[in-house]
């Protein structure tokens, strides 16, 4: 591992205490100009996310109907009931937003891979970093907001789906997540820039209570407007 990469595990909480758990619930809202666009205002408002935190699996609670969930695993997405019966199931769900363009609505099972895999990815990090297969290397910094961050290049391994397989994550001088740069592949390569704001100690692990996502211009600098994804969690419970 990196230098950089042992100084933002430590900011978090060390990795020896993540590696304690296997599960993360958490309770949150999702919205933004993404989710107009797509004719899913809404869809994502007071829900539960469930995931295990090893391995991809992550839980939507409801979902689409008060009484259903969504499961989302690598290569497929289903809808079950609350007692785990299978209503509906779409494999290789990625492959489900192939020739979609950007006016064109999704369905239930586009969101909830979409929101599945982004969240992932997201409440993971940065200790994904650390698990097999995953390449990073510090690049040059970056100056925001009268602060240096520090960066990190991550390249994903192909088992695991994510927004794109090169990301990067900045990083303040206090080691915490400040922003994390990718493209979205099943959006046509849109960019985002993903904010991390509000940290909290849940159980020992630093977590933020808000995300803010926007585009990002050639010279990667955000773009105000539209605000594309706000993501406000309410609470996290690490589960043995």
């Amino acid at each position: 591992m990196s230098d950089l990469l042992d100084f933002a595990l430590e900011a978090h909480g060390g990795l020896k205490r993540w590696n304690e758990f296997q599960t993360l619930r958490v309770d949150l809202s999702i919205a933004g100009a993404i989710w107009e666009i797509k004719h899913c205002p809404g869809l994502l408002t007071d829900k539960k996310f469930e995931l295990q935190t090893h391995y991809e699996k992550l839980s939507i609670t409801p979902y689409f109907k008060p009484n259903l969930r969504s499961v989302f695993v690598p290569d497929r997405q289903t809808l079950e009931t609350l007692t785990g019966k299978i209503v509906e199931a779409r494999e290789h769900p990625e492959a489900a937003f192939a020739n979609q363009e950007r006016e064109m609505p999704w369905d239930k099972f586009h969101a909830a891979f979409f929101a599945s895999e982004a969240l992932w990815t997201y409440l993971t990090s940065p200790f994904l970093y650390t698990y097999p297969g995953f390449e990073s290397e510090e690049i040059e910094p970056w100056y925001e907001n009268g602060e240096q961050w520090r960066r990190l290049r991550v390249t994903f391994p192909d088992h695991i789906v994510s927004h794109t397989k090169t990301q990067i994550t900045h990083f303040g001088p206090d080691g915490l997540m400040r922003r994390h740069d990718y493209t979205v592949d099943i959006l046509g390569g849109a960019t985002g820039a993903n904010y991390t704001t509000d940290y909290q100690d849940y159980q020992g692990l630093m977590m933020p209570m808000t995300r803010r996502i926007y585009a990002y211009d050639e010279a990667m600098k955000k773009v105000l407007e539209p605000l594309l994804v706000s993501i406000d969690f309410r609470d996290f419970m690490f589960i043995s």
